[in-house]
């Protein structure tokens, strides 16, 4: 049933109260906004000065039950009472990734710069889909974009700021996909069945469902070997390519991976674009993790070959320390964004096209945020260089953990890495596999729930492992140190609650947890 809506005598009474509760931004509320978004500030400041723990450890019923109490559709409260309550339900159970115990997945503390900037354009609300909506922004945005391509080596790319990988990754493709059907030049339904892309089992997933959601067959992903370290094969890439096209299928685009989700290594990018070339296939880099090497003092060369791709991902939300969402697509040649233009009338029609820089032509999003001021801000407040530097510190850190782990006597290191991850399990010598094996869920639980820490888990080659993420150019040898004192702790705990009570360790976390508080 609705809710009761008023009759004509008191509606213009009503309008004018539900205006003057709503306080849009505007001249005379200056004064107001500039109260409630102090007091917010100075809010997050004192929560900032006093965080403990990654996370309050409230359980996921309690969260439930508080959220459920917040009745929507009461009487408003008022501004001020309204973000006090946001601040003791958000902010008050919050996961916060600047705190050094925090080591789960690829979420970065984020640069002040940025988060002024953040607030700036949110009250500013600019929408850089077209010119007319943005002037300057647009500007600012096109000139981050060439500052990347020239960093990538693109002489004379384009490209346009995303969401996020995912949504840079689904477009690099649909350009690949578009690119794929002109060169055959048959018709889109005979084609479409029979393109293939060609990536590693350790992609982003983004890859294999941008392929769902490109209307692409369901084996359209064909995996390409990769050795020990979950690097793709060169010669293997090559065979598979030749064995797409043995089949009668089209190979669409080749996916290397700079910065896999997992481990954090680097595929062999120049080798990889010497076997597209030859094959005169599509390379796409998914650089999410990895773009932040772009402005590495040291280890910009991992990244040697990034220049021969026909489009790149990177996510200035992860290696470049910027609140979400920050990211982009970059591509060689600038004509291949031209197939995701679309002109309408209220918009950008296309009797117009050559006279603005209508950046809806280049996006698959219409409205879109100005995101690429909070990079503009913090590359002028420290500096490109600055930025590698704090790359370079979570890269150095990760190598200092992982050359300790071959010497603990508990944790066994999986793996090495390129970039800022450490993939571990606890395994003492005695400790069977399948044992070890149950533990890596119970232990990550454990911690989440107590709040003192997390860690992340995956499966590589089949089994189960811990993952640290290292992102915070802040946290120190110490700090993760702590953090992989709590997994012993944890694991240990629930080895000797089993012991005690016979039971299976679901039944013994309660004591682990204990522990780990």
């Amino acid at each position: 049933m609705g809710r009761p809506q008023p009759d004509d005598t008191t509606a213009p009474a009503q309008e004018a109260e539900r205006l003057e509760d709503a306080a849009l931004l505007r001249a005379d509320t200056a004064e107001r906004y500039e109260e409630i978004v102090t007091d917010v500030v100075d809010r997050i400041a004192a929560r900032l000065r006093r965080t403990s723990a990654p996370s309050s450890g409230a359980s996921h019923r309690d969260l439930q039950a508080l959220v459920d109490a917040v009745d929507l559709d009461a009487s408003g409260i008022g501004e001020a009472a309204a973000l006090s309550e946001a601040d003791d339900l958000y902010a008050q159970h919050a996961v916060w990734f600047h705190h050094p115990f925090y080591a789960a997945h690829l979420n970065c503390p984020v640069a002040i710069s940025a988060v002024a900037a953040e607030s700036m354009m949110a009250a500013i609300n600019t929408s850089v889909d077209t010119y007319d909506q943005s002037t300057v922004a647009t500007l600012m945005e096109r000139r981050l974009i060439a500052w990347t391509c020239e960093r990538l080596g693109f002489a004379a790319g384009d490209g346009v700021f995303t969401s996020g990988g995912t949504q840079s990754n689904l477009q690099a493709l649909f350009l690949a996909r578009e690119g794929a059907i002109a060169a055959t030049g048959r018709d889109r339904s005979a084609v479409l069945p029979r393109l293939r892309v060609l990536t590693s089992a350790e992609s982003h997933f983004s890859v294999a469902r941008s392929a769902l959601l490109l209307g692409l067959a369901d084996d359209a992903v064909v995996p390409v070997a990769t050795d020990g370290d979950g690097r793709v094969l060169a010669d293997a890439l090559r065979e598979a390519v030749a064995d797409v096209r043995a089949s009668g299928d089209v190979p669409m685009a080749v996916v290397a991976t700079a910065g896999t989700t997992d481990r954090g290594v680097i595929d062999p990018l120049v080798a990889m674009a010497d076997a597209c070339d030859d094959a005169d296939v599509w390379l796409h880099v998914d650089a999410a993790y990895g773009g932040g090497l772009l402005v590495s003092p040291t280890r910009r060369h991992l990244l040697d070959g990034i220049e021969r791709a026909r489009s790149v991902t990177v996510d200035f939300h992860k290696t470049f320390f910027q609140p979400v969402s920050s990211s982009a697509l970059l591509v060689q040649e600038p004509a291949d964004l031209a197939t995701v233009a679309w002109h309408a009338d209220y918009l950008n029609p296309a009797s117009e096209a050559a006279s603005e820089p209508n950046q809806v032509d280049r996006s698959l999003q219409t409205t879109r945020r100005f995101d690429a001021l909070k990079l503009w801000t913090t590359l002028r407040a420290v500096g490109a260089d600055g930025l590698g530097r704090m790359v370079d510190t979570v890269c150095d850190l990760a190598a200092r953990v992982r050359e300790r782990l071959d010497d603990d006597g508990d944790l066994r290191p999986i793996g090495r890495t390129d970039l800022s991850t450490v993939l571990f399990r606890y395994q003492p010598a005695g400790l069977d596999d399948a044992t070890a094996d149950r533990l890596v869920p119970h232990v990550r639980r454990v911690l989440f729930e107590s709040g003192r820490a997390m860690v992340a888990r995956t499966v590589i080659d089949g089994r189960p492992c811990l993952k640290l993420t290292l992102l915070n150019p802040d946290a120190t040898d110490s700090d993760i140190d702590g953090v992989l004192g709590l997994v012993r702790a944890t694991a240990r705990g629930v080895l000797a609650g089993e012991r005690l009570a016979g039971r299976a360790a679901p039944d013994a976390e309660a004591s682990a947890e204990e522990t780990a508080r």
